[in-house]
Parts: C-alpha cells; sequence; structure tokens
C-alpha cells in the first residue's frame, strides 16, 4: 500500500459524493494487519465543484477507534460563523485540526489559509515543526489579521449571509425569466442555499428544452456581469453617500445584494422620518430609470428606508446620489413650509376666538342683560329692533394675519347696488333707418 491512499465514494448507499465509511474501515484493518499504521485521515467539508460534505460524525467516531488524526477542510467550514450551523458542519469542530480559506469567503484577495489544530502544549507544536519563531514568518498572518480586525465578527457574518443571499437572487431571478427550466432555490443541510436545475425532471412536467437550457446560460452570464458590477459600485455608493451626511445615512446591511441602503436621517421623530422616507421612495420610483427602488426584503434589520437594487456598470453613483440628495431636500422643505402654514393658521384660529369672545362681551354690553332672557328680550326687540350688522373674519395666509371682513362687504354692497342713470323706465325698439331716443327719468323733469 503507498503513503497515500485515496478511499473511494459509496456506490449502493448513501449519497455517492461522500466517503465510504465501511470501506475506509476495512483499509484501516487492512493496514493494521499487514504491520502498517494508518496516522492521518483528511475528510471534506464542501468539495469546492459542488460542495459535497462527508459524514463527520461518523469519521471522527472511526478515527478514535483506531486512533488516527482526523483533518477537514472545505468550503463548508464558513457557515461555522454563522449563527445557525447544520449538525454536519459542526461536526467538524470535533475534528483534530481544519484549515480555513477565508479569502475566498470574504472576497479578499492574498489572504492566507489557516490551519487550527489541537494541542495540550504549544511546546510540542514548536517541536513539531508547526510553529514557527521567526518574526519574518509570523508577518504572513498580518493581512489575515488587519482584515479580521477590519471586519469584525459581524462583519464577517455579514459577508457570509450577503453570499447566501447572492445565490438566492440569482435563482429566484432565473426562475422568472426562464419559468419553463424548473430552475429552484433549495436550502440543503450540507451544502446551504443552492441552485437547483434538472431538466431531464422538468421536460416531461414543463416541457424544459434544449433552448430552455441555452437561455439559462445567456440569462446567467448577464445576471452574474449585472451582480459584479453592483458589488464593486458598492462602496462607491457608501463613500457618495457618507459626503451628504446627515442628512441622508448609509445603512450598512451586508444581506442586500443591491447596490445599497439609505434612510434621509434628520433630527426628528420616528413617524416624521417614516413619511419623509416613503414619500421619497414614491418619487425615486417615478423616476425614468431602470434601477429598482423598494422597502426592501420582510427580514431586513433595518426599516423604513430605501434598498436600492442592482445597477449596471455605466451607472454614474454621484448623480444617482445627488438626485436621491436634491429629491429629500425637496420633501423636507415642503414638510417645513407645511409646518409654518399649520402653526400660522393655528395662531389664526387662536386670535379669531379671541376675537369672536370679545364680540360676544361688546353686544353683552350694547343689548343689555333684558334682551338677553328670553321673553323679556322677544318683547323689548318687537319694541325697539336693533338694527345689527354680522361682522366676519378674513385670514390672509400671506400675512399671517386677522382682519374683519366689513370693509369687504361694504364694497361688495357698493358694487352691486344698482346706478340711476343705467336704470331706464321707458325702453325703445330700433326701427332701421330710424334713431328713436329713449327718455331716462332726469329727462322727465
Amino acid at each position: 500500500m503507498p503513503v497515500l491512499c485515496t478511499v473511494p465514494c459509496n456506490t449502493l448507499f448513501g449519497s455517492q459524493h461522500q466517503m465510504d465509511v465501511a470501506l475506509l474501515e476495512k483499509l484501516i484493518k487492512e493496514d493494521i494487519n499487514a504491520g502498517k499504521l494508518p496516522l492521518l485521515l483528511i475528510a471534506n467539508a464542501g468539495t469546492p465543484g459542488a460542495g459535497h460534505t462527508d459524514k463527520l460524525g461518523r469519521l471522527k467516531e472511526l478515527c478514535d477507534q483506531y486512533n488516527l488524526w482526523l483533518h477537514v477542510e472545505g468550503v463548508n467550514l464558513a457557515t461555522l460563523a454563522l449563527g445557525q450551523v447544520t449538525s454536519s458542519i459542526m461536526a467538524a469542530t470535533r475534528s483534530d485540526s481544519m484549515t480555513l480559506t477565508p479569502g475566498p469567503w470574504l472576497g479578499l484577495p492574498a489572504v492566507t489559509a489557516v490551519t487550527l489544530y489541537r494541542h495540550e502544549d504549544p511546546a510540542l507544536s514548536l517541536a513539531a515543526g508547526l510553529t514557527s519563531s521567526h518574526p519574518v514568518e509570523k508577518l504572513r498572518a498580518l493581512p489575515l489579521w488587519l482584515s479580521l480586525q477590519y471586519l469584525g465578527h459581524n462583519g464577517i457574518v455579514q459577508k457570509i449571509k450577503h453570499a447566501t443571499t447572492l445565490v438566492r437572487t440569482l435563482g429566484e431571478e432565473l426562475a422568472e425569466l426562464v419559468p419553463t427550466s424548473g430552475i429552484d432555490v433549495v436550502e440543503l443541510e450540507d451544502e446551504g442555499t443552492c441552485i437547483r436545475f434538472s431538466p431531464l425532471l422538468t421536460a416531461a412536467v414543463l416541457g424544459t428544452r434544449e433552448e430552455d437550457v441555452e437561455s439559462i446560460v445567456a440569462k446567467m452570464t448577464e445576471l452574474i456581469f449585472v451582480m459584479s458590477s453592483t458589488m464593486s459600485l458598492r462602496e462607491d455608493f457608501r463613500e457618495e453617500t457618507h459626503k451628504r451626511s446627515p442628512s441622508l445615512r448609509y445603512i450598512n446591511e451586508l444581506a442586500w445584494p443591491g447596490l445599497g441602503v439609505v434612510r434621509m436621517d434628520e433630527d426628528r421623530k420616528k413617524q416624521e422620518q417614516e413619511k419623509i422616507n416613503t414619500e421619497l421612495l414614491k418619487k425615486l420610483q417615478d423616476l425614468d430609470t431602470d434601477i429598482l427602488f423598494s422597502t426592501g426584503p420582510e427580514f431586513a434589520t433595518e426599516q423604513g428606508c430605501i434598498f436600492v437594487g442592482m445597477v449596471a456598470d455605466d451607472v454614474d453613483v454621484s448623480d444617482l446620489v445627488d438626485t436621491i440628495a436634491a429629491l429629500g431636500r425637496d420633501i423636507e422643505e415642503s414638510g417645513k413650509l407645511l409646518q409654518n402654514m399649520t402653526e400660522v393658521v393655528r395662531k389664526g384660529i387662536l386670535e379669531a376666538e379671541l376675537q369672536l369672545q370679545k364680540a360676544n362681551e361688546e353686544k353683552l354690553m350694547e343689548e343689555g342683560m333684558l334682551r338677553q332672557l328670553p321673553v323679556v328680550g322677544s318683547v323689548l326687540n318687537w319694541f325697539s329692533p336693533i338694527q345689527s350688522s354680522i361682522k366676519g373674519r378674513t385670514f390672509s395666509l400671506a400675512a399671517g394675519s386677522l382682519d374683519s371682513t366689513e370693509a369687504t362687504y361694504s364694497t361688495k354692497a357698493q358694487a352691486d347696488r344698482p346706478s340711476l342713470q343705467d336704470t331706464p323706465i321707458s325702453s325703445s325698439k330700433k326701427l332701421p333707418g330710424k334713431i328713436v331716443p329713449a327718455f331716462h327719468s332726469q329727462s322727465l323733469w
């Protein structure tokens, strides 16, 4: 038997992409009987191509039984940073060592891989050559350390969630664009969020044809290009938004697959902020543009925000942010004008109430107490009627003042009164060829 041995996958029972545990145990027994000593078993927790995971729990029991070192590697180990981890991946925490590749997970180039291993005495690790005391070799971990310090734990979790959201968005868009393809987004226990496409199964039900497969490839190419453009412009969008602060605030929502999330965030009450952002969202949706503006998904951590969708690489991010900020300022200024007008009207109403109260007091003093009595007042008014005029009030929004309508009504009464010389007492008919004078009242005297 060579130094390295490859264990075949299952052929009869279980997944055809997992290590055959029964065959592995058989190989271990054969090596022991042949006088050989098995030392190390390398298992997968997410293959690079499809993300298949071996039965890590069963492999760990087998390694403990035969005193083997279990090493785990794979892309699915990234899910260990999440709050909820599947049982198949959680079994990797029982391994003796694991290799992590944070560079592809977090989108960071030139970041070294990391191998974690269990040890009881650090001196044994140094003696085995697993660690080095040379400062130059320790600097290899500096890019990774700086990246982790910059992102933090929450940033790492959001990065992984964002990748999951991108996969889900891609699958949903493809299913909508090519409905006969039968594409579906599934949640697998070992691999997480995946896009399932099985044309052999959907051909009989949905009528999937070869043209649909070609259409999926074309649409996927377009969507991936738009997603890549959006990802490259997200940082520019964040920086441009920060330049317009504090009126326009950038919301760090990494789980959103679009360009970003913003919100008008002045020092206002929560209800007023929601009203402004709702009005701003309506104005943005009315714009003649291909960019999608929405309130975001239901599971979003921030509410009352404006979620900007995916964009192409020819979008001017600076102009886009300027448009959002300008529309937001217009809405705020309109709100301030309405608020000032409301305050002016409120003061006018209070002043009108005071003047009406004063007018009632003057009326009481002018008419006397006897006229206020039901029976006595009617008798007095019959013998000596009071010539009272209606006193109205007019409110000017421009001047913000309350004036009497007496001058207005008196002017209107004079304008409506017929003129003496315009009122004829006799009429005449015009006859052809003759002029008959019309006599007015002053010509009769």
